[in-house]
């Protein structure tokens, strides 16, 4: 179909097409509700080990204490991953009179390494409760990685806190904020499919294309009347 044909079907049903856009706008607007807030907070930290007497010595010990400070890091990330930390901190702060279930805090949890620098976020939906886990979360991290690291025999990683968690809000996901007009505009390519399905389903003959595209000949033709 040219393109010229095409909008004077567009633009003879124009309201058809434009129905279920009309729809999906009210009803988005009718349930509309606001994102509830989100709150993040992060903090960092340099991994190592204290270096033993030789290290002193010897530029060498000094090189295998920073590459066992990187096999740290990647232990600690993929335990701080697991299922075990986030009950481990749930317990700990039970201890303390906060109830934060193990499935809150492993779904708000994120941790990055690179290298020596260790860090960690929390996300949730309330700022005081995102500080609290994220206090538990660092004290087990720093008093409890023993039970993570067996290599070290029972030592606890030396885990130096570069900066203090600063707890902010965040704001809606860029899916939050264009869930609507993509729905309108699913609604609206919905309603031109149905405005063209409308042209092909009906019977009557309204401009002279239509008969030429059936082979008939057009002896004669009746311009519209002009409106004033």
């Amino acid at each position: 179909m040219e393109l010229r044909r095409l909008w004077k079907v567009i633009r003879r049903r124009w309201a058809l097409a434009l129905i279920p856009a009309v729809i999906v706008l009210l009803a988005g607007l009718a349930t509309f509700r606001p994102a509830p807030p989100v709150y993040n907070g992060g903090v960092r930290f340099i991994v190592g080990q204290p270096p033993g007497a030789a290290a002193a010595e010897f530029d060498e010990q000094r090189y295998y204490n920073w590459l066992t400070s990187e096999y740290i890091v990647n232990g600690l990330t993929d335990w701080v991953r697991g299922g075990k930390f986030a009950e481990a901190v749930s317990a700990r702060l039970a201890t303390q009179g906060i109830d934060i279930p193990p499935g809150m805090i492993q779904g708000g949890l994120a941790v990055d390494n690179a290298r020596s620098l260790l860090t960690i976020s929390l996300t949730g939906s309330e700022t005081i409760a995102v500080h609290q886990a994220l206090e538990g979360v660092i004290a087990v991290l720093t008093e409890d990685n023993a039970v993570a690291l067996p290599q070290l025999g029972g030592e606890t990683a030396v885990l130096t806190r570069l900066d203090e968690p600063v707890v902010n809000q965040i704001s809606p996901g860029l899916r939050n904020q264009l869930d609507l007009p993509l729905r309108v505009a699913l609604a609206l390519f919905a309603g031109l499919g149905l405005a063209l399905l409308a042209h092909y389903l009906d019977p009557a003959v309204r401009d002279r294309e239509e008969l030429e595209d059936v082979g008939l000949a057009i002896l004669g033709e009746i311009p519209p009347e002009k409106r004033r």
